[in-house]
């Protein structure tokens, strides 16, 4: 403390303390703007004019840091002021300072050197920052006259396209017209600069609107501070002064244009320090994209659409590259509701998809068969093949005997009955000519005709055996008609001519009934006669053959595809499903893909009818072929094909169509007026259930073809399951859920079916001889019969008087008057020619003793059961009445 005294005698006490120069210092507050509506509040110094050694020049000064949010106190003048004369006091004051010591000015002048050393550097500092804004400014110019350099050349470009088109559009108007003007400059148009991807750019470049930050040395910002303080603004405050504000911050960062691209693991490695373009971004992107291609017109395409018979709403508006609700639009301008997934036929679908400006290719499911069979052979490498000759005639005529005696085999020993039940394919060398000729024995029954039928159609040659001792029977008519129907030559074989009563003019004879006239008659049919118990003329016969084979001239090409006839097909136990096939054109081969009927298969072996192993089958060649999936039908066509997929969809498509078959005959589908009527009366018919199984298909084939016939309007055979191979549990099983029987045609059930079959007391029953299981069913159908009521008139009787007798009731007394009267027997009672009761006869009278019967013209007492309105002069006539059980 210093005391200073007063004029007044008063002593002041002043406190002493170190003098400093502090600066003048205003302070004020900004408001600082930032994205997303933020602010800031940030406190700024303006610095006042200092003058240090008398009447120096002020100089600016920047704050070395930002200042502190807190408000800097105001500094204080001083208490005292040197005067210019020591121990002088100030005008107008009571109040006398003293003499500054000598330290406090040596602490003074040290002051003023050091604000002399801050001034150069602030000044310093000012030049280099107008050095580094007059760059800045420099550089920003650049970059202004290079911007509107290209907006000029965009400019420039978009007019020389604008005036292409131009030109585009007039060329197309005057070769096209104007209706294809716009699509003809439409491929010509050039996309839009806005809509050009990103990464079309050169890598680096950056658009035109971009900032390009200015050189700056290293370490050193914008403003001349360091960076790691962060960017500053230089502003200029009231006043002059200089001032040091801290810059919003933004999104944007200088610096060269980011690669565009979906973000990969690849890109994500090689990205360093490079931000990618976000997802968001990039999906804006390709929205804007996708709306600007909307807009442009899209050109209709026109296709070929291919129709099938039945097809989904989806699936024809998919092969027309067409909206499924477009086509369910139209459909409801025609006055029909559908959904999607509905199926509409050929005929809607086509009108649709012309109404749609497409053509149409109408195809059907049964274009999977095309190219099967029938194909036309260009090939002009033919070779001769061997004749099919196909030996038909009546029953007992000696067919397979004269076959026998051609081949020196004896199969008749192997027919039950004596008769022939299967068809067989059989190949014979000529010992004349040496060259070889496949017959094919055909069944002479009745029941046989779809195997007669069968084997005219694979036939070159039919030879009619007719016996000499018999002359033309039923069958021997059916193959005549077989033969004419297959436009094939025939030859008359008149056999048994060894034996006594044989009269061959009389077999030539009756031919001449059926429009067949043999050489002899003076026509062209070749008649030999020949003995196959003795061999005579069978070598006249082969000769014939041989002939006639020779004027047909039988050549095909063996190099193609296999086609060819299943004669016979059954279900061996050890060797699988077998099939008995004539090879007709090309050669059938080990390893090949075959499709018969809803069959397929791998050809694994071929045997011979002599029971050789075969590597492959020629033309006209009857072979056993191994490796179906299942018996074939006899009847079906074999056809080889290229590989297993199309002989899928072959064998798909017919077992479709076989089960829709099947399910039509037993549904029972709607059809007209006459077919319902007849259901009607069929509605109430008795069937009798059946399980049938044979040992090849011929044979089930007959089987079920005369079951067919032995059904009427009143009882018919169903069959619930007819097929080829043994008995199985399986058929036991379906036979005692339907209450059936089980027959078996040359086939026997196994151990376990037959004790099945045997617990559940279901009969099986086992035939060799067709007509034997015909007979036995036709008289089992034919008890389900209803038997026929037949009526015997006895007699007639008058009533005379009626009694009336207790605890017995009414009596008539009666005369007979014609016939006789028996007790028991039905009577009817007629008053005026009218019935007025039918009843039974309960007593019969004689005086007083019941009797049995009256004779006529006497007398006798009646009463009826449950009947008592008699009266005088009624008729009693008496009648009995007889069942006859009906039969097939």
């Amino acid at each position: 403390m210093v005391d200073t005294k007063t004029p007044g005698d008063k002593t002041l006490s002043v406190p002493t303390k170190t003098l400093t120069l502090k600066p003048r210092v205003e302070t004020g507050t900004v408001r600082q703007s930032f994205s997303h509506g933020r602010t800031k509040q940030v406190v700024v110094e303006k610095r006042g004019k200092r003058r240090v050694g008398g009447d120096a020049p002020a100089t600016e000064t920047h704050a070395p840091e930002p200042v502190a949010a807190k408000p800097a106190p105001t500094a204080k003048p001083p208490l005292s002021r040197p005067a210019a004369t020591p121990g002088a006091a100030r005008s107008g004051s009571g109040v006398v300072l003293r003499t500054l010591t000598e330290d406090e000015r040596s602490a003074r002048a040290s002051a003023l050197a050091d604000a002399k050393v801050r001034e150069v550097e602030e000044r310093r500092l000012a030049e280099e920052e107008a050095k580094r804004r007059a760059s800045r400014e420099g550089i920003e110019q650049a970059e202004r006259e290079a911007a509107e350099a290209r907006r000029k050349a965009e400019e420039e470009r978009h007019r020389l396209e604008e005036e292409a088109k131009r030109k585009a559009e007039v060329e197309a108007k005057k070769r096209f017209g104007e209706a294809e003007a716009k699509t003809a400059t439409a491929a010509t148009t050039p996309a839009p600069a806005a809509a050009r991807p990103a990464a079309a750019r050169p890598a680096g470049a950056r658009p035109a609107t971009a900032a390009v930050p200015p050189a700056r040395a290293p370490g050193v910002a914008a403003d001349g501070s360091d960076e790691d303080e962060g960017p500053r603004q230089v502003r200029r405050g009231p006043g002059g002064a200089v001032r040091a504000v801290t810059p919003p911050k933004t999104t944007h960062k200088p610096g060269p244009q980011k690669e565009r691209g979906r973000l990969t693991l690849v890109t994500a490695l090689n990205a360093d320090d490079v931000r990618e373009r976000s997802i968001a971004s990039f999906r804006r992107r390709t929205q804007r994209l996708k709306g600007h291609a909307a807009n442009e017109p899209k050109e209709k395409l026109i296709r070929e659409v291919v129709i099938p018979e039945a097809i989904t709403i989806q699936e024809l508006a998919n092969r027309m590259s067409e909206r499924a609700v477009d086509v369910i639009r139209l459909l409801m301008k025609q006055g029909a509701m559908h959904k999607i997934t509905d199926v509409i036929d050929a005929d809607t679908a086509q009108l649709i998809t012309e109404e749609m400006g497409h053509s149409v290719k109408r195809v059907a499911a049964s274009d999977v068969e095309e190219g099967l069979f029938d194909v036309v052979d260009d090939s002009t490498d033919t070779e001769p093949r061997s004749p099919v000759v196909t030996v038909m005639g009546h029953v007992d005529h000696g067919k397979t005997s004269l076959l026998d005696a051609l081949r020196h085999a004896n199969v008749v020993s192997g027919e039950a009955g004596g008769i022939t039940q299967h068809i067989g394919a059989y190949q014979v060398t000529s010992p004349e000519s040496g060259k070889k000729i496949t017959f094919i024995d055909t069944p002479g029954h009745a029941a046989f005709t779809a195997m007669r039928a069968r084997g005219a159609k694979v036939t070159d040659i039919v030879i009619l055996v007719v016996a000499a001792d018999d002359g033309v029977m039923p069958q021997t008519v059916e193959a005549i008609n077989h033969a004419k129907a297959a436009k094939v030559p025939m030859i008359v074989a008149i056999n048994k001519i060894d034996k006594p009563d044989a009269k061959p003019e009389r077999v030539r004879t009756e031919l001449l009934q059926h429009e067949v006239q043999v050489e002899s008659f003076g026509g062209e049919v070749v008649d030999v006669e020949v003995s196959a118990k003795n061999k005579t003329n069978l070598d006249k016969l082969l000769e014939m053959i041989a002939l006639q084979a020779e004027l047909l001239d039988l050549k095909t090409n063996s190099e193609r595809p296999a086609e060819g006839t299943v004669i016979e097909a059954k279900l061996d136990r050890g060797r699988g499903p077998v099939a008995t096939v004539l090879v007709q054109r090309g050669t059938l081969k080990v390893g090949d893909i075959i499709v018969a009927g809803a069959e397929m298969g791998r050809v694994r072996a071929l045997i011979s009818d002599q029971g050789e192993n075969l590597d492959e089958a020629g033309p006209s060649v009857p072979v056993e072929v191994l490796g179906f999936n299942g018996p074939p039908e006899a009847g079906d066509r074999l056809a080889v094909v290229e590989n297993e997929a199309r002989a899928r969809q072959v064998t798909s498509y017919r077992a479709h169509q076989k089960r829709e078959n099947a399910a039509a005959s037993i549904s029972g589908m709607r059809g007209s007026l006459e077919q319902m009527m007849s259901q009607l009366k069929t509605a109430g018919r008795k069937e009798f259930p059946l399980i049938v199984k044979a040992d090849v298909q011929g044979s089930l084939e007959a089987i079920l073809g005369s079951l067919e016939k032995l059904g009427t309007d009143e009882v018919a055979a169903r069959i619930l399951h007819a097929g080829v191979g043994g008995i199985s549990e399986s058929d036991v099983t379906l036979a005692e859920g339907f209450n059936a029987a089980i027959i078996g045609f040359s086939v026997r059930a196994n151990k376990e079916a037959a004790a099945a079959a045997k617990r559940n007391g279901i009969e099986i029953r086992y035939y060799n001889i067709i007509y034997d299981l015909v007979d036995d069913i036709k008289k089992a159908m034919s008890g389900l019969l209803a038997p026929t009521l037949r009526e015997t008139m006895l007699g007639n009787a008058q009533i005379l008087e009626v009694f009336n007798i207790s605890k017995v009731g009414k009596v008539a007394g009666c005369r007979v008057t014609d016939g006789t009267v028996e007790r028991g027997a039905n009577v009817r009672l007629i008053r005026d020619n009218v019935v007025v009761h039918e009843g039974k006869l309960s007593t019969l009278k004689r005086f007083k003793d019941e009797v049995k019967e009256v004779q006529s013209g006497q007398e006798c007492g009646m009463a009826f059961e449950n009947y008592g309105d008699m009266r005088v002069g009624d008729v009693i006539e008496c009648y009995r009445v007889e069942t006859i059980q009906r039969s097939l």
